[in-house]
């Protein structure tokens, strides 16, 4: 119900968002739907936020013991000092493998209804636990082996306190620290945001770039505050089969999720297999490909001058301090 309850407050959020736009006659251009970006996330009942679940969510975030080398954390793929990504085409993993598939950025993942590009999983508690079991990424080899890193490394005392139980250290809920500390890096204060809320203003370029994305009908799927109508659509480009390989079902061939345009110009490369090099290749193949459009040079060069505006204030995330035995080394071996 709790769950609920927060879902429903997003949602009056971003209602709200747009129907302020309405009554702002200095903003009367803006496309319907588009808002300010919302300042609270859902929260799952069975998960609830405190600063002792957040710091020790950010201490697992930076973990490298998470990984068989002791070499990769959630920051190597996913780094906050780069916009929440890596800027690879696909990321390094375990023995210098890379992955199949472009990262996506961590922040503002806390609004998003499914997490990775096929969305097989639900919520950010879903997600933490994929990486260090995939043998490409992180290689652990089993949820005991990284539970018993952990209780090496320290974080005994540390579970227990955020938790409340004597045996807390679980990999399940080293997933529910590192969501709770995922769902607060968010990005507000876009200059987007603060044109909405009448506090400064942005380019003639990126105005038109705003009209141009919603006429041709790239806001059909990029929808509202989050740019994101967080669902799946077919995208034909490329081989990856999308939501396929987690379906097997025909129909969900090259099915993907909906990518937020949230602080997309810092995110290079684009699309799941990270083909598009820059923002305007992104744009002219998005527009050719889904909308059957054709832009000409001026319009890309608008429409990225629109996305450039929805750059927010990254979060500032101080390096944690990582529990560590004392008078000897963790043991990497395994």
């Amino acid at each position: 119900m709790k769950h609920k309850m927060k879902s429903l407050l997003i949602v009056i959020a971003m209602l709200a968002s747009s129907h302020a736009l309405a009554g702002n006659t200095t903003n009367t251009t803006i496309p319907e739907g588009m808002g300010v970006l919302p300042t609270e996330v859902p929260v799952p009942a069975n998960n609830p936020m405190s600063a002792a679940k957040v710091e020790l969510g950010k201490k697992l975030y930076f973990e490298p013991a998470l990984s068989k080398s002791g070499q990769f954390s959630c920051n190597s793929c996913h780094n906050l000092g780069t916009w929440g990504v890596d800027n690879q085409k696909f990321s390094i993993g375990h023995q210098w493998q890379r992955g199949g598939r472009n990262a996506p950025t961590v922040l503002n993942a806390a609004f998003w209804s499914k997490q990775f590009w096929d969305g097989r999983a639900p919520l950010l508690e879903d997600q933490a636990k994929g990486p260090p079991l995939n043998p490409v990424e992180m290689a652990a080899g089993s949820e005991a082996m990284v539970v018993s890193r952990l209780k090496e490394a320290g974080y005994t005392p540390f579970f227990s306190a955020v938790f409340g139980e004597k045996n807390a250290l679980s990999y399940n809920n080293m997933a529910m620290a590192i969501a709770a500390f995922e769902r607060t890096l968010l990005t507000p204060n876009a200059a987007f945001d603060k044109f909405v809320r009448g506090e400064g203003d942005i380019s003639a370029a990126a105005k038109r770039g705003m009209k141009k994305a919603a006429d041709i009908g790239c806001t059909s799927c990029h929808a509202g505050p989050l740019f994101t109508n967080n669902q799946f659509a077919n995208f034909a480009y490329g081989t990856d089969e999308g939501l396929k390989s987690v379906t097997k079902k025909d129909a969900d061939d090259h099915v993907f999720r909906v990518q937020s345009w949230r602080n997309v110009a810092m995110t290079a490369p684009y699309f799941h297999d990270g083909s598009a090099a820059t923002l305007a290749d992104a744009v002219r193949s998005m527009a050719r490909v889904q909308l059957d459009t054709t832009l000409s040079n001026a319009d890309v060069s608008d429409i990225v001058a629109f996305l450039e505006t929805l750059t927010g204030d990254a979060p500032q995330v101080s390096f944690p301090i990582l529990p560590r035995p004392t008078g000897h080394a963790l043991d990497w071996r395994d």
